[in-house]
């Protein structure tokens, strides 16, 4: 049954991107620009992931991925330490509270003007101002110590701040103007050429660049739809194109696929409280099925992750247990097995749940064991992921009702009924701001309402932790202590069921580096080490 609604889904989705067409842009690149006839300093990309608001890292560029042409103060390496990027050392105060940091003497933006602590100073005050994804609401003040140090006072100790100073690029103060997301200026590896929306980026190497010089001169990013992407692969004309699923077994001549791994998930988020209540707007919130422990933790120990893997991405993935997989705060515990049909039988039975009238449908008292799932329309995986749940789900006795949404449709309706979600981030962040009761109905982060108290305090002691070491353990015991949590051992407010593999079709004679696991989104996190791709010899 999976494998016949893979197929379906398959040919939909290819028939529907199919009459949509090609722009202008893509009809040039999907007719051949062999790649043999251009420079060989020079790539062409087709990674998607046009950033509609531009390029200004105080609004939230680089948040996935690297700023590119802007520089941050640390970074995380292939293998997700912290190293020094801007900055030369830094150190923490014994209380927590003041973050010291010292930088390099060498940096000069692409414009040839040095980058200074006036410059980091202005980068934080702008973007705290901007009230934007950038949270910087932990911040007490900055300070200019000298041109080369520089204090960050927090107003309470927070571990994450760390991935706040790897994740902003820095901007020049005396060239940020109200454009300048459109015409961005930086000390990154490269430098800003021209941007034709929805169609191109162009980008050279900046001549200023302190770090190691990149092999390649200039890089064009093309904005094309997956159709045109892929075709544009098959054509010769794109040296790097992302790609989906559908096309990861076609074989390119002249060219290899690249299956990233990464943490960009998928999982169910349910409903934790009973119906009843309604948020500020009117919305209501809670759900009378989701809300029974039960419900949620045998569909967990019902659902065959590693089928989803293999049917619906083709193999190109993993399991996915928590929102964290292998990341350094990740807890290993919370692997469960999968597929335990009659496990999840004897949970529901335990839980009350019974078939009263025969139809192959639980019940329990009053109420009936089904409830919709609701994914955002147009997402092809999604759809897929949710059709596939709902058909293994059947048997164990719960009916749920499939529904494809708009985002706007789906913020009014996601306080009472169960939502596949996608998420995933270098930073533990994520983690309280999905779980914690502090944010209960807040935007996207936790509209389930989940409360647990013994959870609240593990996340606020990760938060307050002096040293990423210390905070790793209470984010893992956030998840499951043995005895409680918030994975499917636990609480189970999610069932988490895939990490995507990002796949990318690669020029077989380019070499890309070592590349760290990838965060929630396709495109722009496989430039994070651009300056080391070179052709092979």
């Amino acid at each position: 049954m999976l494998k016949k609604l893979i197929l379906i889904f398959s040919i939909f989705a290819f028939g529907a991107l199919f009459l949509l067409g090609c722009s202008t842009n893509e009809q040039n690149y999907t007719k051949g620009q062999n790649l043999e006839n251009k420079n060989k300093d020079e790539l062409i990309i087709a990674a998607g992931g046009e950033p509609e608001g531009g390029f200004d890292p105080t609004t939230g560029w680089g948040r996935y991925g690297s700023p590119l042409f802007q520089s941050t103060l640390l970074k995380r390496d292939s293998d997700m330490n912290i190293v020094n990027d801007l900055a030369t050392e830094y150190s923490v105060s014994s209380d927590g509270l003041v973050w010291t940091l010292k930088l390099r003497r060498d940096v000069k933006f692409s414009d040839g003007t040095p980058l200074t602590a006036t410059d980091v100073v202005f980068t934080y005050e702008t973007a705290s101002k901007s009230s934007s994804v950038v949270d910087l609401s932990m911040l007490e003040s900055i300070e200019a110590v000298d041109d080369y140090t520089i204090n960050f006072t927090l107003k309470n100790t927070q571990s994450t701040f760390i991935n706040i100073l790897t994740n902003t690029g820095i901007v020049p103060k005396h060239a940020y103007s109200q454009d300048y997301s459109q015409n961005p200026i930086g000390s990154g590896p490269f430098k800003f050429v021209q941007w034709d929306k929805g169609q191109q980026l162009i980008v050279e190497a900046n001549p200023e660049y302190y770090g190691e010089k990149p092999y390649f001169k200039k890089i064009t990013f093309l904005f094309l739809n997956e159709e045109a992407t892929f075709a544009a692969a098959q054509a010769g004309s794109v040296d790097i194109a992302a790609i989906t699923p559908v096309h990861a077994n076609q074989k390119v001549n002249g060219m290899r696929l690249e299956a990233i791994e990464s943490i960009d998930n998928r999982g169910i988020m349910f409903p934790y409280v009973k119906s009843g209540g309604r948020t500020e707007e009117g919305y209501p919130i809670g759900n009378d099925v989701t809300s029974d422990i039960s419900i949620r933790r045998a569909i967990n120990v019902a659902i065959d992750r590693k089928e989803l893997v293999d049917g619906i991405l083709n193999g190109y993935g993993s399991p996915a247990y928590t929102l964290c997989d292998k990341m350094p705060w990740w807890n290993a515990e919370t692997v469960i097995e999968d597929a335990d049909v009659e496990g999840a039988k004897k949970i529901l039975k335990e839980g009350g749940w019974e078939d009263i009238n025969g139809d192959g449908v639980l019940e329990k008292g009053n109420l009936t064991a089904e409830f919709k799932l609701i994914y955002p329309s147009g997402d092809q995986t999604r759809q897929s992921l949710a059709i596939a749940v709902a058909d293994k789900i059947k048997p164990i006795g719960i009916k749920i009702h499939v529904e494809g949404k708009s985002w706007d449709e789906i913020k009014t309706l996601m306080y009472s009924n169960s939502v596949l979600f996608g998420w995933g981030s270098h930073d533990p962040l994520e983690m309280y701001n999905i779980y914690n009761s502090k944010l209960k109905g807040q935007d996207y982060y936790n509209p389930g309402y989940y409360e647990n108290p013994i959870i609240d305090g593990y996340l606020d002691k990760a938060m307050a932790a002096k040293s990423e070491k210390e905070a790793n353990e209470y984010w893992k015991k956030a998840q499951w202590d043995g005895t409680t949590g918030f994975s499917a051992k636990g609480d189970a407010p999610y069932a988490w069921l895939v990490n995507i593999s990002h796949l990318y079709l690669v020029n077989e004679k380019l070499d890309i580096g070592k590349q760290k696991i990838h965060p929630h989104g396709h495109g722009w996190p496989i430039t994070d080490n651009v300056e080391k791709w070179r052709w092979k010899e």
